[in-house]
């Protein structure tokens, strides 16, 4: 795999050109990675956000791997930090709990992510709902902000997860916590995977092993770790086929490789 930066670069682009898409393309892809390699009718990553409250759906890209907001434990007045948060939608179902009295801050390394949201919340009269350009290992961001971080299926794009999740713990305040889907691994994938662009930016080959995640987490200075929800997901045999031969296939199929979503909950002593 290349470069930290330039696999940054690589993300950027890729959901730069997502922005430019439908909801119902970015579905027909692996994780709203524009790669057009199956023929199924819904996303292969995401979950149905239509009944949550606060549910905006020009801000709804299927670009996630869970439904975060729903398992935060977001109270009215929080401050909530969205880590990836694309065109809003963490962010407005947050905001329907914080209500006037809190305060939701987006973060997002795209631009074209960041002025989509913007278009968005301005739309719906939000003054207290803001959206910043920046790098989730290198928030843009004061120490002890934040009384709840959420992020969707961000993470595993973070080529340094360590740092991103040091980053977390600082921005949030002490007594709070997280709540953040993810995708992570059970078993190694082949290198054909791993090393495939397309993958690492459709939530794929950026994953670690579950054991190694829960790990950073802890090592980042975070408690009372509970896996809040454990989903698996299976990868359809066209998308496969566009980066494994016919007998790498069938030994991936064979292998005791699996793919989870997972969202995590976590506290700040």
């Amino acid at each position: 795999m290349n470069t930290e930066q330039e696999i940054k670069e690589m993300v950027k682009e890729k959901y730069e050109a997502i922005v430019l898409q439908t909801k119902e393309q970015n579905q027909s892809s692996c994780c709203g990675s524009g790669c057009g390699c199956s023929n199924v009718e819904f996303s292969i990553m995401s979950e149905d956000y239509t009944k949550l409250p606060g549910y905006v759906p020009d801000a709804d890209l299927a670009l996630g791997c869970g439904l975060p907001t729903e398992f935060a434990q977001i109270k009215p007045g929080d401050t909530v930090v969205d880590l990836g948060s694309g065109a809003g939608n963490d962010c407005f179902i947050a905001h329907s709990i914080v209500g006037e009295t809190g305060r939701v801050i987006g973060i997002d390394m795209t631009e074209a992510m960041i002025e989509k949201a913007k278009v968005n919340a301005a739309k719906l009269g939000f003054k207290n709902a803001e959206f910043r350009l920046g790098d989730i290992d290198n928030m843009p961001i004061e120490d002890n902000t934040a009384d709840v971080v959420v992020s969707n299926c961000v993470m595993n794009l973070v080529p340094n997860k360590q740092k991103a999740f040091s980053e977390t713990f600082r921005i949030i305040k002490h007594g709070g916590h997280f709540s953040i889907s993810d995708i992570v691994l059970q078993g190694e994938l082949t290198d054909e995977l791993r090393n495939e662009a397309t993958l690492y930016a459709g939530c794929i080959s950026g994953a670690v092993q579950k054991e190694e995640y829960l790990r950073i987490i802890k090592e980042a200075g975070f408690s009372n770790i509970i896996v809040q929800k454990d989903r698996k997901i299976d990868i359809p045999n066209d998308i496969l086929a566009k980066f494994l031969t016919v007998d790498q296939l069938r030994e991936y199929k064979k292998s005791p490789v699996r793919i989870f979503s997972i969202t995590v909950y976590a506290e700040k002593p």
